[in-house]
């Protein structure tokens, strides 16, 4: 089976993060969080994926050439961008299937545990024109809202409706029959989601939801991106790209923990980091060459390259660009993202009083 991965876009709700790296290749749980896509894509029989690519399009191919984690690779690049639909048009020009057989489209953003063979089963059996992955939420109004009838045909696609009818929506990943997607124009901005869905819908083409709520995780902020990292290192979303057994920490060759330190929830210790004596980080994501020093505590936070906190600090829900400096005694909180290469003086920001 071929599949079209989604990875165009510039993940500005994840900056700084995303300055220097487009999202889907974050370090997450360790590696390239599309090497976890990757993986679990050949454990669901994919064999070969085209990269739909634009943003930093050279990256994608220089992390990961034309073959890993057991799929052939192949790279299409927009020179502007297409919508979710132009972009699955574009890339399919890179298939060699034919045009009644299934293409899995992937999204550089979810982090799903649902049973992709289980999809394709159902899409197969239904001769359907395109089968979605539903998932069950407890607020549907962020998300499109997509009914079903008693069979799994889909009968409406609500894209981020107030007044959502279902509480199943849209998790992003779709299985297409090749023809449906050669039937996307060609060379024009169109949405899968607001245009192509719907009007299958309406001309009575066979659309069907596969529904399954296992684990499932759009990882487009830094509190669902340091999520994602965390459950993967718990195991509580197993993965076969994981450089590591499941545990209360991750720590990759060369970081440094300290006796003495507390590291646990799931944390990530990148390559060449350091973790002094008395520190605490919990359930956090370190990459390569960060520093907490001795007597500062590292909370539910993302330390980009080279990103250092200094004694005493305390983050907690923040994110720290490539380079930026937490001197000591400041106390950062509530989503606070500081750019890379900011230097912040010792006790300048405070969120509580001094005891």
């Amino acid at each position: 089976m071929e599949a079209i991965l989604l990875v165009g876009g510039q993940g500005t709700r994840l900056r700084p993060l995303t300055i220097s790296t487009p999202k889907p290749l974050l370090p997450t749980a360790g590696v390239a969080f599309l090497a976890h896509q990757l993986a679990r894509a050949h454990a669901s029989g994919v064999e070969r994926i085209v990269f739909a690519t634009s943003y930093r399009a050279e990256m994608f191919e220089a992390a990961f050439g034309d073959r890993a984690y057991g799929v052939d690779l192949a790279y299409v690049s927009e020179d502007e961008p297409l919508g979710t639909g132009g972009a699955i048009r574009n890339a399919a020009r890179a298939l060699s299937c034919g045009p009644d057989d299934p293409v899995l489209i992937l999204n550089g953003d979810i982090l799903s545990g649902h049973d992709v063979r289980a999809q394709v089963k159902l899409h197969e059996a239904a001769a359907a024109e395109v089968t979605l992955h539903l998932t069950e939420v407890d607020d549907p109004s962020r998300f499109g809202c997509v009914p079903t009838a008693d069979d799994g045909r889909v009968t409406a696609f609500l894209e981020k409706t107030p007044h959502p009818v279902t509480n199943q929506i849209n998790a992003g990943c779709y299985v297409f029959r090749r023809s449906a997607i050669d039937a996307i124009p060609e060379h024009e901005v169109v949405s899968v989601e607001r245009e192509t869905f719907p009007s299958l819908i309406s001309s009575g083409a066979v659309v069907m939801g596969y529904v399954e709520s296992g684990y499932w995780l759009d990882v487009g902020t830094p509190e669902a991106f340091v999520r994602g990292s965390r459950d993967l290192v718990l195991g509580a979303l197993a993965s076969p790209a994981m450089p590591g057994e499941p545990g209360e920490r991750l720590a990759l060759a060369g970081a440094r923990v300290a006796p003495g330190a507390v590291v646990r929830g799931g944390t990530t210790v990148g390559r060449g980091a350091v973790v002094e004596a008395g520190a605490t980080v919990i359930g956090s994501v370190l990459l390569e060459d960060s520093f907490v020093a001795e007597g500062a505590t590292v909370r539910d936070s993302v330390l980009s390259r080279g990103a250092r906190v200094g004694p005493g600090a305390f983050l907690d829900g923040v994110v720290l660009g490539d380079g930026a400096v937490v001197g000591p005694g400041n106390e950062l909180r509530c989503g606070v993202r500081v750019w890379p290469g900011i230097k912040l003086p010792p006790t300048a920001v405070r969120f509580s009083a001094d005891d």
